[in-house]
C-alpha cells in the first residue's frame, strides 16, 4: 500500500475516532472529535495531492478515497442534525447527493468511462468541510462552563449570525447544482446509450 493510501485508509479510522468521541457528550469528547475531524479533512486534500505528485494514482485509492470522504461528511452531517445544529432534510439531501453521484460513477465504470470530479464539486466539499468545522467548534465551546479569549473569538464567529449559515447555505446550494451536472454528464448513460 502506498503513501496515499495510507492516508485514505487513515482517515476512515479518524472518522471512526470522531464518532467515539463525539458520542462522549462531553467538552473533552467534543473538543477530541473536533480535531480528528480536522486532520482527517486536510487528510482529504493531502492523499490526492500526493498520489498526482508521486504518480501513485491506483484503482484502490480511486475507490477509496471518495468513499472515505463521503464516510467522513456524511458522519458529520449526522452529528450536527442529532444535536440540533443541521435540519435533518439538509443531511438527507446530501447524502442522497452523494449515493447519487456513486452510483452513476458505477453506471460510468461498467461502461467503460470515467465521471470526474468538477470544481463545483471541490468547492461544494469546501463549503461543507467550513460549516462542519465551525458547526464543531460551536457544539465544543457551548459545551464549555465558560468562554476566554482567545476561544470568545471562535464563539462569537461559529455563534453569530453569519458563518454558519452562509456556509450551509453555500454548501447546499453547490450540492443540488453539483448533483444536478452529474445528472446532466451522465445522461446518455442513464439512457443506456
Amino acid at each position: 500500500m502506498n503513501l496515499p493510501n495510507a492516508i485514505t485508509v487513515s482517515r476512515l479510522f479518524l472518522t471512526a475516532g470522531f464518532i467515539l468521541f463525539v458520542t462522549k457528550e462531553s467538552t473533552w469528547g467534543f473538543f477530541v472529535a473536533l480535531i480528528l475531524f480536522i486532520i482527517a479533512a486536510i487528510s482529504d486534500f493531502v492523499d490526492g495531492w500526493l498520489a498526482r505528485k508521486m504518480n501513485q494514482v491506483t484503482p484502490l485509492g480511486k475507490l477509496l478515497d471518495p468513499l472515505a470522504d463521503k464516510i467522513l461528511v456524511c458522519s458529520a452531517f449526522i452529528v450536527l442534525s442529532a444535536e440540533g445544529l443541521c435540519p435533518v432534510w439538509v443531511t438527507t439531501l446530501i447524502m442522497g447527493r452523494e449515493f447519487l453521484v456513486t452510483g452513476l460513477r458505477q453506471i460510468a465504470i461498467e461502461a467503460g468511462q470515467v465521471i470526474a470530479a468538477d470544481r463545483l464539486g471541490k468547492w461544494k466539499t469546501a463549503f461543507q468541510l467550513t460549516y462542519l468545522i465551525a458547526g464543531m467548534i460551536k457544539l465544543t465551546l457551548d459545551k464549555m462552563e465558560s468562554v476566554e479569549p482567545p476561544l470568545s473569538y471562535l464563539y462569537n464567529l461559529t455563534n453569530g449570525a453569519w458563518l454558519l449559515p452562509i456556509s450551509l447555505v453555500l454548501a447546499v446550494g453547490l450540492t443540488v447544482i453539483s448533483g444536478w451536472n452529474y445528472i446532466w454528464s451522465s445522461r446518455y448513460l442513464l439512457r443506456g446509450s
